[in-house]
């Protein structure tokens, strides 16, 4: 998954995003490395560490563009707490009892006996949220 500057700009151009530098240094930190869920916060965070001025605001604003285009997975914990997976392939999460999200590996986790949408609509996905606790 690591890609360069150039590949950064490539992928947010083949997602239909024009390629700011905002955008761009925000891709590298997310798209530079492993698959990974992070917040705003902590993505704000790390840009700040890495000599990137960038707003609260601005990184919020990114995620959910980089989300509508593809680029990332929402994962909502309690309604109030998104992550941001750079993982996007069908799969499902743990919530660890730090807040932390991880992967559930796919095909590990079979959801059956959906009910039937309601008319005029789809299922277009399944999100479960398998919240572990100490023994």
């Amino acid at each position: 998954m690591m890609q360069g500057r150039v590949a950064v700009r490539d992928q947010l151009t083949s997602a239909g995003l024009r390629p700011t530098r905002q955008r761009e240094a925000l891709g590298q930190l997310l798209f530079g490395g492993r698959h990974r869920h992070v917040t705003a916060e902590v993505l704000h965070g790390e840009a700040r560490q890495a000599g990137i001025s960038v707003s609260v605001a601005t990184v919020y604003n990114t995620l959910h563009q980089f989300t509508q285009a593809g680029l990332l997975r929402e994962v909502v914990v309690d309604g109030s707490k998104t992550h941001f997976d750079t993982n996007t392939s069908n799969h499902h999460h743990f919530l660890l009892e730090d807040g932390s999200v991880v992967d559930i590996p796919g095909g590990e986790l079979q959801v059956t006996g959906l009910p039937a949408a309601p008319a005029g609509t789809k299922v277009v996905r399944v999100d479960v949220l398998v919240r572990l606790g100490r023994e």
